[in-house]
C-alpha cells in the first residue's frame, strides 16, 4: 500500500508549537508516562476527545498484581504464559509481573483508591485464566477511579500541558527519526515538534461492527506508525471478550466484566444448561479466547444470538455493592441481575498486536515511542490474561518515560524539511460514513472469532478497494482522517491473519465447510 500523508500541507505554512516530550493520547497510558517523565522537561498530551473519553475510562475489571501469601510473581507469569498461547515474549512477562506491585503502590500514593476490607486490607478478586485472588479493583469501574487520580496528578504538575479536542493526523519523519506530529484543532492543522514523541492512543475497536471500545478508538497510532514505516506485528491478535450485554441496535457495547464471572456467575445455554464445564477444566474462568468460542459454539448450535450469565445465586446486596455501575445499566434494559439471567455474546474487546517495541517503549523508528493497546510488547502473547492491560500501560509506560528521562539531553528538536501538496480527489460525509460500515461490517463477518482463508481473502480484495479510493482523496475532516485509520490497521489485521495459517490464541482458523455454520452470526 502507498504511503502517504494525509493532510494536504506545506510545514513552512503551518503554524509550529515545540516541547521535549508530546504524549499522543490521554489513557492511563499516556498519562502515567507523562507523570514519569522528569520535571525539567516540557510535555505536552494530547487528547482525541475529553481527556476522560478512552477505554482506559471504561475499564471494569482491576490490575493484577501478586501481593497474597498463598500467590506468587511466578504464578502470575505462568498465567499470563497460559493464557498467551505460550507466544508470549518470557522477559516482557517477567518484567511485567516483578514491576506489578510498584506501580500500583506508585497509584495509591497518588489517592487512586481500591476496594478495602472493614479492617482496611485489600480487597482482592480473580477473573479468567487466574489461579489465584490478585485482582485490585475499584468496585466494577476500576478505570474510571484509575483515571480521575491519575488527571488529578498530571493536573498538578506544571511542565504537563494537557489539550483536549486535538486529532494527531500523522507523525513527522526525517531520516528514519520521529520529530513531532501533524495536528488538527478545529479548523487549524498545526505541528507539534519534540525530541521524542510517545503513541498511546489505544484500541482499535471501531474497526469492528461491534465494540466495548470508545468511539475513538480508531486505531489511530498504529495507521500512524505505519505510513511512518515503523513495524507493526502481531495484527491478527484480536480479542473478542466474551461477554457484553446483548443489545441487537448498539454498536457500542456495555462490557459485562469477567470479574462478574470471577465471583461466582455461571454461564447457561438458552435451555439454561450451565455449558463451560464441557470446553475447559476452568469452566467459567477459563481464558478469554477459550470462553468466547464456547459461547460461540453455543450460539451457532441452538440459533440464537446470545447466551446467559447467571449470578442470581449470589446475595442481592452484595451485587449491587460490587458491580453498581453493571447492576444499574442492567436496571435500565428491563433486567434486574439479582434475579435475572443477563443475555451476553462476544464482542470485539483489545488488540495484542500494534507497534513494535522492546522493554523500555522504543519503538523501530528513532525518538517514537509507544505504550498501552496501541504498543505490542508480546507480553500478552496470542491472547491478553484479564486485567493485565491496564497493567502493561503502567508497568511500560513508566519503562518509556525512563528511558526519555535518560536520552532526551543527548537529543535536540529538529526541522522536517516536508510538504504534501499533491492534487486529490475530494470525498463527501456520506462516502465516507458508507465506507466505515463497510469495513465493519466486513471485519464482522470475515475477522471476527472464527476466520476462513476464503473469508480473509474476499474481506482483503474489499479492503485494498476502499483504501484505494482512500488514497486518491483528501478531505480535511475527522471523520475522513478516522475512516483512513480504520480502513489501514483492517486492512493489516486481514493480512496478519492471512500468513498465519494455523489457529493460536485469539486466531481461529476453521476450513470452507465450517465457515458455513456461521451465517448470520
Amino acid at each position: 500500500m502507498k504511503r502517504r500523508y494525509l493532510a494536504n500541507f506545506n510545514l513552512d505554512k503551518i503554524k509550529r508549537e515545540y516541547c521535549d516530550v508530546l504524549i499522543i493520547g490521554s489513557g492511563v497510558a499516556g498519562l502515567y508516562t507523562s507523570i514519569n517523565i522528569d520535571p525539567k522537561y516540557r510535555v505536552i498530551v494530547l487528547s482525541k476527545d475529553m481527556i476522560n473519553e478512552n477505554n482506559s475510562n471504561l475499564a471494569q475489571g482491576g490490575i493484577a498484581a501478586s501481593i497474597s501469601p498463598e500467590d506468587s510473581m511466578l504464578l502470575h507469569f505462568e498465567d499470563t504464559i497460559k493464557a498467551g498461547n505460550n507466544y508470549n515474549d518470557k522477559k516482557s512477562v517477567q518484567i511485567l509481573v516483578e514491576e506489578a506491585l510498584e506501580n500500583v503502590k506508585k497509584l495509591m500514593d497518588m489517592g487512586v483508591q481500591f476496594d478495602k476490607d472493614e479492617k482496611g486490607n485489600i480487597k482482592l478478586t480473580r477473573e479468567g485464566g487466574h489461579s489465584k485472588n490478585r485482582i485490585f479493583h475499584y468496585q466494577d469501574r476500576t478505570g474510571k477511579e484509575v483515571m480521575r487520580g491519575l488527571t488529578k496528578e498530571a493536573l498538578k504538575r506544571e511542565n504537563i500541558i494537557i489539550r483536549g479536542n486535538q486529532l494527531a493526523i500523522d507523525l513527522l519523519t526525517l531520516d528514519f527519526k520521529c520529530l513531532g506530529a501533524l495536528v488538527k484543532n478545529g479548523a487549524e492543522t498545526y505541528a507539534i515538534l519534540s525530541k521524542a514523541v510517545v503513541l498511546a492512543t489505544g484500541g482499535i475497536g471501531q474497526v469492528y461492527n461491534y465494540t466495548t471500545n470508545s468511539v475513538i478508538a480508531t486505531g489511530d497510532g498504529i495507521a500512524m506508525a505505519y505510513r511512518a514505516g515503523a513495524e507493526i506485528i502481531d495484527m491478527e491478535f484480536v480479542q473478542f471478550h466474551p461477554t457484553v450485554l446483548y443489545s441487537p441496535n448498539d454498536h457500542k457495547r456495555f462490557l459485562i466484566s469477567e470479574a462478574v464471572r470471577g465471583e461466582g456467575a455461571v454461564l447457561r445455554n438458552n435451555k439454561k444448561e450451565a455449558f463451560m464445564g464441557k470446553y475447559h477444566k476452568l469452566k467459567d474462568l477459563a481464558p478469554r479466547d477459550i470462553v468466547s468460542r464456547s459461547i460461540f459454539n453455543e450460539m451457532i448450535k441452538e440459533n440464537t444470538p446470545y447466551v446467559y450469565l447467571d449470578i442470581t445465586h449470589k446475595d442481592a446486596d452484595f451485587i449491587k455493592n460490587r458491580f453498581p455501575s453493571i447492576y444499574q445499566v442492567c436496571l435500565s434494559k428491563g433486567i434486574d441481575m439479582t434475579k435475572d439471567y443477563i443475555p451476553v455474546c462476544p464482542a470485539q474487546h483489545y488488540l495484542m498486536g500494534g507497534v513494535r517495541t522492546d522493554y523500555f517503549g522504543r519503538t523501530s523508528i528513532e525518538r517514537l515511542y509507544a505504550c498501552g493497546e496501541t504498543a505490542c510488547t508480546k507480553v500478552h502473547g496470542a491472547n491478553r490474561l484479564a486485567s493485565n492491560s491496564l497493567l502493561e500501560g503502567l508497568v511500560f509506560g513508566k519503562r518509556a518515560a525512563e528511558d526519555i528521562n535518560q536520552t532526551i539531553n543527548k537529543l535536540k528538536i529538529e526541522e522536517p524539511l516536508i510538504k504534501n501538496d499533491e492534487v486529490y480527489e475530494s470525498i463527501d460525509q456520506n462516502e465516507i460514513q458508507e465506507i466505515k460500515t463497510k469495513v465493519r461490517e466486513t471485519m464482522g463477518r470475515n475477522a471476527f472469532i472464527f476466520r476462513s482463508k476464503e473469508g480473509l481473502y474476499a474481506a482483503l480484495y474489499m479492503m485494498k478497494e476502499v483504501l484505494n479510493r482512500l488514497q486518491a482523496c483528501s478531505e480535511d475532516s475527522k471523520a475522513f482522517y478516522e475512516c483512513f485509520n480504520i480502513a489501514t490497521v483492517a486492512y493489516l489485521i486481514i493480512q496478519a491473519a492471512l500468513s498465519r495459517e494455523e489457529s493460536i490464541g485469539s486466531h481461529m482458523m476453521i476450513n470452507r465447510e465450517e465457515s458455513k455454520c456461521l451465517i448470520g452470526f
